[in-house]
């Protein structure tokens, strides 16, 4: 990093040029957990994309919501269980976390979501808006 908070990028034949400076850089960003619980990948895709939420977290200034869409929905009952791998990494960014409304429903899981105390959201034809979110400002990220 150079001084003054700037990054610096490799471009055109390794020469480097700055591109932002952290200091003074918000960042806004929705991170949407579409993966199941089935395999091994999936596991990794899951802790990638909690981990990257809690960085937004802990960077004062920034925004995240972390959507729990699609597949992902079936994770909430391992998140809120204090035994598993991924609940303290979850408990970072549960403050930010939404869930859709269609999918905990049709992969069965509101029971769970409601013992979490997170919010069901329903904006566009029973799942969360991405384009709301792209409208807002949010950098779309999925994992």
């Amino acid at each position: 990093m150079a001084g003054g908070g700037l990054v610096l990028v490799a471009h055109n034949s390794r020469r480097y040029k700055p591109i932002r400076d952290r200091n003074t850089c918000v960042a806004k960003a929705a991170i949407f957990i579409l993966t199941g619980n089935e395999t091994h990948a999936d596991h990794g895709r899951l802790a990638n994309g909690l981990e990257a939420a809690k960085e937004f977290v802990e960077t004062d200034g920034d925004e995240v919501t972390v959507v729990f869409d699609g597949g992902g929905t079936q994770w909430i009952a391992d998140l809120i269980d204090e035994d598993s791998d991924y609940h303290e990494l979850y408990q970072a960014i549960r403050d930010e976390a939404i869930v859709c409304d269609y999918c905990a429903s049709a992969f069965g899981v509101e029971e769970a979501v409601e013992d979490a105390g997170l919010s069901l959201v329903n904006e566009y034809e029973g799942h969360p808006s991405v384009r709301e979110f792209v409208a807002d400002g949010y950098e779309v990220i999925t994992f």
